[in-house]
């Protein structure tokens, strides 16, 4: 048996940069207590989704990865209490500014940084403006405790990236997020779909999956989006073990043995009967098999 616990930390943000790093710390402490060995925080926690509106000034928030002060923070963190920190952070790279995530071992070491690949433009979640699109390409990085696979938010409607990770040996998909209501439809909840998205992942790849994501009402001007919460784990048949309400901040935990799962996964032979020789057409936007 070769067991690992993971958790899914949820809180809220505003623009007391050092309390929103202070809560997720307590936070991540906590899921430590619990005997958690892998704990995901949300996507960029030091600050507020600003990307409600295009403001030149939140390039602001951006840093470098070396040095960055929460890296270095969190880095001491996994060391003290020897747990593997996959960190969401603004990051600055010369005059490109990306969506990254640090995957922090257990012994504090930064194994790698993921830059988000897929990224959205809409009412309220105008990232384009502020990120780049990832050069990175999908990380799967051999923590202490699992090798594990990393994507953010968007990247999440994307069953490629999924897939990808898995066939480069991702055990557990882990996916920090932020996503609330529409600002320009109320009306629209999109909660149920995407979790339902995700469990997919888990259930087509077979691997438990970890999606993180945050609370409260923010305010931007003449727009705020309320997030969903509902940060859940996913077992590998995609059913959820564990699940957050929409409102209250929480830490949650699973816990899977991976040899079994492995030994699952291997017996339902969805990747050995996979057919890449047939897959082209992903490799084109207007789905057409290439020519010449």
């Amino acid at each position: 048996m070769r067991q690992v616990t993971v958790a899914a930390t949820q809180t809220w943000c505003d623009w007391n940069k050092g309390g929103n790093v202070d809560r997720v710390e307590a936070l991540v402490r906590r899921a430590a207590a619990q005997g958690a060995q892998i704990i995901l925080p949300q996507e960029l926690f030091e600050t507020p989704y600003f990307c409600i509106n295009q403001k030149a000034a939140h390039f602001a928030h951006a840093a470098p990865a070396e040095g960055h002060p929460v890296l270095a923070r969190f880095s001491a963190l996994a060391r003290e209490l020897q747990v593997v920190l996959p960190t969401s952070f603004f990051e600055r790279a010369g005059n490109a500014y990306f969506n990254s995530l640090a995957m922090i071992d257990a012994d504090g070491s930064i194994l790698g940084i993921y830059r988000k690949s897929h990224i959205p433009d809409g009412p309220g979640y105008q990232e384009k403006f502020y990120f780049s699109p990832g050069d990175t390409g999908f990380q799967v990085y051999k923590t202490r405790y699992a090798t594990i696979g990393t994507a953010i938010c968007w990247d999440q409607w994307f069953p490629e990236a999924a897939r990808v990770m898995a066939l480069q040996g991702a055990e557990i998909l882990f996916y920090p997020t932020a996503i609330g209501s529409e600002p320009q439809d109320p009306t629209l909840d999109s909660r149920d779909h995407w979790q339902r998205v995700m469990q997919g992942h888990a259930g087509a790849n077979l691997v438990p999956l970890v999606a993180s994501n945050r609370v409260g009402t923010e305010p931007d001007d003449d727009r705020s989006i309320t997030f969903y919460g509902s940060s859940f784990i996913a077992g590998p048949k995609g059913e959820k073990v564990a699940e957050a309400n929409r409102e209250e901040e929480t830490v949650l935990t699973a816990t899977f043995d991976l040899d079994e799962i492995a030994e699952v996964r291997s017996s339902w032979g969805v990747f050995r009967d996979r057919r890449p020789e047939l897959y082209a057409p992903l490799l084109t936007l207007d789905g057409r098999t290439r020519r010449g």
